[in-house]
């Protein structure tokens, strides 16, 4: 079941009915969970077994991590000495920690189990087509990096000192909410249990609102990422025949179809989860404006960037340590964020590149802080159009391992990105015949998709201006309708349901 398809709306609005015509909280939980489980059954039905196992796992373990906070709960000797006492709670945090390891190991070893089985039976087989290809379609569902990640963040949380959730329907309800399942946002599960427990029908500017979000993830979508993804798949998918130019143009392209194919998953995912009464922390914040690279990550998918600076890089030691220590925990945290990407050798360079990048800036920033005239050299705008220009350069360019994490494919896209001369035959085809349009009129409609993003930013950022739900309700249907004349026979799929 496809986000943008009559298939989804009429689907959201037949659980929309369901969900706000009981007044009881629990059978509310009851429905969604139910109609997550028919959504996720619509894509991948023989993966539901091993999601609803590894939520019921993770859900004693949190009880097991919780169970053991308190002292008090498992000593009621009163004689105990102040010194047996200490000892006593040195053990029973051991305990917990041990539980922990358990579960945060649990927990890796199915993520990269499934996201790297291909790579382990591809070199004992020899060959990636051979049949144990069947093997890897059952251990690797649909939406598993968003969900191992939410676990881990639970077990810390409690671990912290968090509350262990006892209702197993609401933590099911958590981890399996169609909305967010398979491609996020990554959502703490006490930000949402709050709101479970206090759900009210969403007010009039809070539909609006939701609608619009829909509507606005279908246009970016629809319109935009998918008819980017042609010109995309025609130039990287023709590497020899392409020209530098053509190349160029592509990675762009694809620069701008990744955020809006993403973002506008993330709008529709948001706005679902506000007609059910809840909020979805927001996952980008115009990352292409950014004028440094950790303003990008602070931008740019942001609940990852959260996860791994509240779960990796600050129990790591952060930038407490030195300098050279905080460079190298940037350079882990990426890493294994590129991991986190999947298998091919091109995400860990991806992940290793935004690493080298992070740590670049830290070492700016302390000669920036040093020297007073390069210091104010960032501050001035020249300083700040350069900073944003090699910001932009390095992002866009790394997207070339994301987009090709075969290294032979994106080697080669490297060396011919200057001074390569593309095949007459093959621009014909592609400009001519599939697309219509001339590298100038592509280059202009990159520019008219920066342009309008720039003044959406402009509006939203700058000078705080946003439509009043009145208008967002007469945007929606609009928006739909140029979605059904504008967008592309057969919608490609979402870039981050790979993930």
């Amino acid at each position: 079941m496809k986000f943008i398809s009559i298939f989804y709306g009429l689907f959201l609005l037949s659980v929309l009915g369901i969900y706000w015509t009981v007044n009881l909280a629990n059978i509310r939980l009851w429905i969604l969970l139910i109609a997550s489980l028919v959504f996720y059954a619509s894509l991948h039905i023989q993966y539901l077994p091993l999601l609803l196992a590894l939520t019921f796992i993770n859900f004693r373990l949190g009880l097991e991590i919780g169970s053991n906070t308190s002292p008090g709960k498992h000593s009621q000797n009163w004689n105990l000495s102040n010194e047996e006492r200490q000892f006593t709670q040195a053990d029973w945090n051991q305990r917990r920690l041990k539980v922990l390891s358990i579960g945060i190991g649990f927990n890796v070893f199915i993520l990269l189990g499934s996201k790297y089985i291909n790579y382990f039976l591809t070199l004992v087989f020899n060959q990636p087509t051979n049949s144990p290809e069947s093997l890897i379609k059952l251990v690797a569902p649909l939406g598993i990096s968003f969900f191992t990640f939410e676990c881990i963040a639970y077990l810390i949380d409690v671990y912290r000192g968090a509350t262990a959730t006892t209702k197993f329907i609401q933590f099911a309800t958590y981890k399996l909410f169609f909305a967010k399942l398979i491609s996020g946002p990554i959502t703490r599960y006490h930000n949402l249990a709050i709101q479970f427990d206090t759900l009210r029908f969403p007010s009039i500017d809070r539909v609006a609102e939701g609608l619009w979000l829909i509507a606005r993830g279908a246009v970016k979508k629809g319109i935009f990422a998918d008819n980017l993804g042609i010109f995309v798949d025609l130039c990287f998918g023709n590497l020899q025949r392409a020209g530098s130019t053509d190349l160029w143009l592509a990675t762009f392209a694809y620069g701008l179809q990744l955020y809006l194919d993403f973002n506008g998953y993330v709008d529709i995912a948001r706005g679902s989860a506000l007609l059910f009464g809840l909020v979805l922390p927001e996952n980008f914040d115009f990352p292409y404006f950014s004028t440094s690279i950790a303003d990008f990550w602070r931008r740019w998918h942001i609940t990852l960037g959260d996860w791994l600076r509240n779960y990796l890089y600050f129990p790591l030691g952060g930038s407490r340590r030195g300098l050279m220590r905080t460079c190298g925990n940037l350079l882990i945290v990426m890493l294994i964020a590129g991991i986190w990407h999947g298998s091919a050798w091109g995400f860990i360079i991806w992940g290793v590149l935004h690493g080298i990048a992070l740590a670049g800036h830290r070492l700016i920033s302390v000669l920036s802080d040093r020297f007073t005239i390069l210091k104010s050299f960032w501050q001035n705008p020249l300083g700040i159009i350069f900073a944003w220009f090699l910001t932009q350069i390095m992002v866009f360019t790394s997207w070339i391992w994301f987009r090709l994490p075969n290294l032979q494919d994106s080697a080669l896209v490297i060396q011919h990105l200057w001074g390569h001369g593309g095949d007459q035959q093959f621009a014909a085809k592609v400009y001519i015949e599939a697309l219509n349009m001339s590298q100038y009129q592509i280059s202009y409609l990159l520019l008219g998709i920066a342009l309008l993003m720039s003044i959406s930013y402009a509006f939203k950022r700058e000078m705080k201006l946003e439509f009043s739900w009145p208008i967002k309700i007469v945007f929606v249907p609009l928006c739909f309708y140029a979605v059904w004349l504008l967008a592309p026979e057969g919608s490609l799929p979402y870039i981050y349901f790979d993930f």
